[in-house]
């Protein structure tokens, strides 16, 4: 029986386009001794694979040309040839953007979808909830009143950011790039105040009056002239974890990436800025989901999904990510579950 799999086909030029991927059909695989065949249900699309996409030195390993490109994907054990992984099991792992795959059960988590729906495990119980929490608790260290500043703050990171913050007594004031999304950010997640930078005409006016205190924590998501204009207003002693730069992952070069130097205001402020992968905390990892299983199921943190449905649209699902066309978690549903 053949499935289908989606390869890299060319190195992104700026923006990516669907004709940097190719969708091919292969054997589907049979599970070797002490593997499992996983049958994917959902594919989970993020920011930082557009990094993967260039041949260049990162904390990460970029993505062969000509193979299967490879991300956060729920799973079903469809057969298994391992000790520990039974058919029916469902799964987490990184896996192919293929329909099914043959990997070593080690590779895999076992999920309980009786704690919250599977797809939580790719978000809000997962890389991204994690993401949020240790970004934000470890390097940000919010305190009760002071003023949180969140880029890309209708994304998957940047709601639970808000809502983190908001646990911890914070003020904060989310940056998005929709009516929908900032409306969502107040009204449904409680953000202090909130700004549309795309209909915003002079963001630094903006945020000064947003954050009559200044900012003392500024979770970036995003860089570029976002990123340039928090700055400006940074207090003693703040503190930035800086997570994504998604303003410039498409730049075709360094001279499309220039803004302010940052020395200064960082001297000035005894500011510090951070920027960090999830990885640095594996072995944090059950500590933070513990807790964020912990403020889910008490309903103090709340999560948003956008499900693209067929394993085709996959590459047009990652590509509304750098449109902004997403909010929350951007996921792609594949099958259904046997």
């Amino acid at each position: 029986m053949l499935q289908k799999q989606i390869e890299l086909a060319r190195r992104p030029q700026g923006i990516p386009v669907m004709e940097d991927f190719r969708i091919k059909e292969t054997e589907i695989p049979e599970a070797k001794d002490g593997e499992v065949l996983v049958k994917t249900l959902y594919v989970s699309v993020d920011p930082y694979m557009r990094g993967r996409m260039q041949d260049a030195k990162s904390y990460v390993e970029p993505f062969p040309l000509d193979e299967v490109i490879t991300g956060g994907v729920i799973g079903e054990i469809i057969s298994s040839k391992g000790d520990k992984l039974q058919k029916g099991d469902i799964v987490v792992g990184n896996l192919g953007w293929q329909e099914y795959s043959a990997v070593p059960e080690t590779n895999l988590q076992k999920i309980d979808p009786s704690l919250a729906p599977v797809t939580a495990y790719l978000g809000i119980l997962g890389m991204t909830g994690l993401t949020a929490y240790f970004g934000l608790l470890d390097i940000g260290r919010p305190k009760a009143g002071e003023t949180v500043v969140v880029s890309g703050a209708a994304g998957a990171v940047g709601s639970a950011v808000g809502q983190i913050a908001k646990i911890k007594g914070a003020r904060v004031v989310g940056i998005a790039g929709s009516d929908e999304k900032t409306a969502y950010l107040k009204e449904q997640l409680g953000f202090d105040e909130t700004i549309n930078y795309k209909t915003t005409e002079n963001i630094a006016l903006a945020l000064e009056k947003a954050c009559p205190n200044g900012v003392d924590v500024y979770f970036d998501n995003v860089g570029g002239s976002i990123s340039d204009a928090v700055l400006t207003l940074i207090n003693k002693f703040a503190r930035i974890p800086v997570c994504g730069a998604i303003s410039s992952y498409n730049a075709e070069s360094a001279k499309d990436d220039m803004g302010p130097r940052v020395q200064t205001a960082l001297i000035k402020s005894s500011a510090l800025m951070k920027g960090f992968v999830v990885n640095d905390y594996r072995d944090r990892f059950p500590e933070g989901a513990k807790q964020l299983a912990e403020w889910l199921k008490s309903g103090r943190i709340q999560y948003e999904e956008t499900i693209t449905e067929g394993f085709e649209r996959i590459p047009e699902a990652f590509l509304g990510l750098f449109k902004g066309k997403n909010l929350g978690k951007q996921l792609i549903k594949v099958s259904e579950p046997e």
